[in-house]
């Protein structure tokens, strides 16, 4: 086996669709539908949220 297999094999693994359990704490959490934008999607916050850390995690 060439060393390019060796390195991809790690890539080849079975990544099913488990769900995982996340422990957050933060200070507020607000639950919304994703809204299509163009070629992605977008959630709108609140202003007082612009320059904040959030993080998003899909359900």
């Amino acid at each position: 086996m060439a060393i390019a297999d060796k390195k991809n094999d790690r890539f080849k693994e079975d990544y099913s669709r488990k769900k995982v359990k996340f422990e957050i704490f933060g200070e507020e959490l607000i639950e919304k539908i994703v809204n299509s934008s163009g070629n992605s999607g977008r959630v709108y916050l609140p202003p007082e949220w612009i320059g904040k850390i959030v993080k998003v995690v899909k359900c």
